[in-house]
Parts: C-alpha cells; sequence; structure tokens
C-alpha cells in the first residue's frame, strides 16, 4: 500500500485533504511545523479510519526543508503515490511596507519549496505504477492583485510550473494538477493579516472539506486546472476576457479600501 504526502497538513485545506484521503482509505505522510497538532491529527485519522499516518514537524519555509522532507520518506522506506504541494501561505499590504524578510519567506514556501520537493519525490512517484501531484495554487493565480503582489504572483509561478511540469511528464505514470481554490473558510486571512476582510470574505467562502473533495476527485480524474465553485470559475474565465487594468482596479477597490492609511 502506498502513501500520499501532503504538506501544510495541520489546518485548512491540508487538514481537509488528509480527512479526505483517509475516508478514500489511502495511508498519510503529514509534514507541517507544529509536532503536537500533527501528532493529534494522526491519531485522530487512524482510530476514525483506520488507515496508516506517520508524520514529520519540520518548517518548509527553510531552505533544505524538501531534501530533509526527501531523506525521511527514504529512510522510512515509505513508497509515495501522491504528492500534495499544499502548504503555503500569504502577506496583505503594500509591497514597501511589508518586510523583505516575510516576503523572502514566502517564496521560499510557496515557490521554492514546492519546486524542490517535486524535484526531490519524483523519482519515488515514478517508482508507483501511477502517481499524482497536486499543487495547490488559488484564483489569484490568474490575475494581478495589489496588495497581494507577491502572494498573487507565487501563485501564478504554481499554475505556470504545474502545466509546464505536466505537458513534460505526459507519457509517464505521474498525472500532474492545480488546484485553485477561491476564498476558503481557512486561517489563511488570519495568516495573512487581512483580518479587516474577514467579513467580506465571508459571503463568498467554500469550506475546505468541499475544496479537498473537489480537489482530490479532481487529481484522481486527471485533470489539468481545478477551480472548485462556479463564481471562482467565473472570475477566472472573466481574467482572459476583460483588460488587464480593469481587472487590476476591481481587485485593488476590493483590498485597498480595507487598509490602514
Amino acid at each position: 500500500m502506498s502513501y500520499a504526502l501532503i504538506t501544510g497538513a495541520s489546518k485548512g485545506i491540508g487538514r481537509a485533504m488528509a480527512h479526505e484521503l483517509a475516508r478514500r482509505k489511502t495511508d498519510l505522510l503529514l509534514v507541517a511545523r507544529s509536532e503536537a497538532v500533527l501528532g493529534e491529527l494522526a491519531a485522530a485519522l487512524r482510530q476514525q479510519y483506520g488507515v496508516r499516518v506517520d508524520f514529520l514537524a519540520t518548517d518548509l519555509s527553510l531552505p533544505g526543508a524538501a531534501a530533509r522532507v526527501k531523506q525521511w520518506c527514504t529512510e522510512m522506506n515509505y513508497p509515495v503515490s501522491t504528492l500534495v504541494n499544499n502548504a503555503g501561505y500569504g502577506l496583505w499590504g503594500r509591497f514597501d511596507r511589508l518586510s523583505l524578510a516575510e516576503q523572502r519567506s514566502l517564496l521560499q514556501l510557496n515557490v521554492q519549496t514546492l519546486v524542490e520537493l517535486s524535484h526531490e519525490m519524483l523519482s519515488l512517484l515514478q517508482a508507483q505504477p501511477k502517481a499524482y501531484i497536486l499543487n495547490v495554487a488559488s484564483t489569484a493565480a490568474y490575475q494581478a492583485v495589489p496588495t497581494l503582489s507577491v502572494y498573487a504572483a507565487s501563485k501564478a509561478f504554481v499554475v505556470v510550473f504545474t502545466r509546464g511540469l505536466r505537458y513534460e511528464l505526459r507519457r509517464s505514470n505521474v498525472s500532474v494538477s492545480c488546484l485553485s481554490p477561491g476564498a476558503t473558510s481557512t486561517q489563511f486571512i488570519e495568516r495573512a493579516g487581512m483580518q479587516a476582510m474577514q467579513a467580506t470574505a465571508a459571503k463568498f467562502e467554500m469550506t475546505s472539506e468541499v475544496v479537498a473533495r473537489i480537489g482530490i476527485d479532481g487529481m484522481l480524474k486527471g485533470k489539468a486546472e481545478i477551480i472548485p465553485g462556479l463564481l471562482n470559475r467565473i472570475t477566472v474565465r472573466a481574467t482572459y476576457l476583460l483588460p488587464k487594468w480593469l481587472t487590476e482596479k476591481l481587485a485593488a477597490n476590493l483590498y485597498e479600501k480595507h487598509l490602514a492609511p
């Protein structure tokens, strides 16, 4: 029996994906920062679903984290057939007012670690009869988003990287997909410092459980891009039809008015 490895598994969409895959009787490898939270989650998943679960507590925003994950899987001899690159976060604010250190850390996690982990784990995935990579992006990936400029750019990278890798591996046993959720009921808003947006976001949020189910279904069907929710799909489609200056202005009007002066 092979394992699915999920990063950012301790909360939000990653946690929901752990439950969704466990419900489908998939054994799990969970990676996140908090050892205590991972331990509690692993115990709950074993008891509720009867699956095998192990975890690694490590900070994926630090250089070399992907190599540590690969080393752990290799030393424990875990056969991995699914990689869910879910770990990531956002930073809200004007580019010149956010610290460079914070933005560098965001790029390390959202981009660098995702690429490195995909590269490190690919040999393990290719050793399986059938394997999957699911990279989690965002609907923010499809346009410039003022006050979320670096976050949106990092997720645009994920979409383009996923499609390129998918094409390269099209004749292999590894299927590569990208999940781009919109507003989701997770701790993203708190982590990004967007508490002032909470009431607005709540009007459009999907639950992390629904996003996880749609994401896993799409991955198993071999879809290139998975955008949960009709409104989110319409929004993404609109970014291709409307001029860029207009989508940027609309996004700025939505986000900038909630920023402190």
